[in-house]
């Protein structure tokens, strides 16, 4: 399984902007084929940092998202609301570990 972390800033007044985009997509998103974990965090010390974090089975199917209209679509009404260069991370989960209690 592969973690996609997506880190977006957004100057303050653009962040509604981008909640009610998120809001009208977020299904979308996750029922998306590959798809098997979505979640919007934001930053405790900078409210208009969010970043999107998502589970996807395989790169492939990640990839297959990013080359669909409705990715395109989506990032192009997103990248108009950003005040700094995204910043995206896919990664490999090495070691999962719970409590022992």
């Amino acid at each position: 399984m592969l973690t996609r972390i997506v880190r977006m800033s957004f100057t303050e007044e653009k962040v509604p902007a981008f909640m009610e985009l998120f809001e009208s997509v977020k299904h979308k998103i996750r029922a998306f084929p590959g798809c098997e974990y979505l979640e919007l965090l934001q930053d405790i010390d900078q409210p208009n940092v969010l970043m999107s974090y998502s589970k996807w089975c395989n790169d492939d199917a990640l990839q297959r998202y990013r080359q669909s209209d409705f990715f395109r679509g989506t990032w192009k009404a997103t990248k108009v609301l950003f005040s700094d260069a995204p910043v995206a991370y896919s990664v490999n989960s090495l070691e999962k570990i719970d409590s022992t209690l």
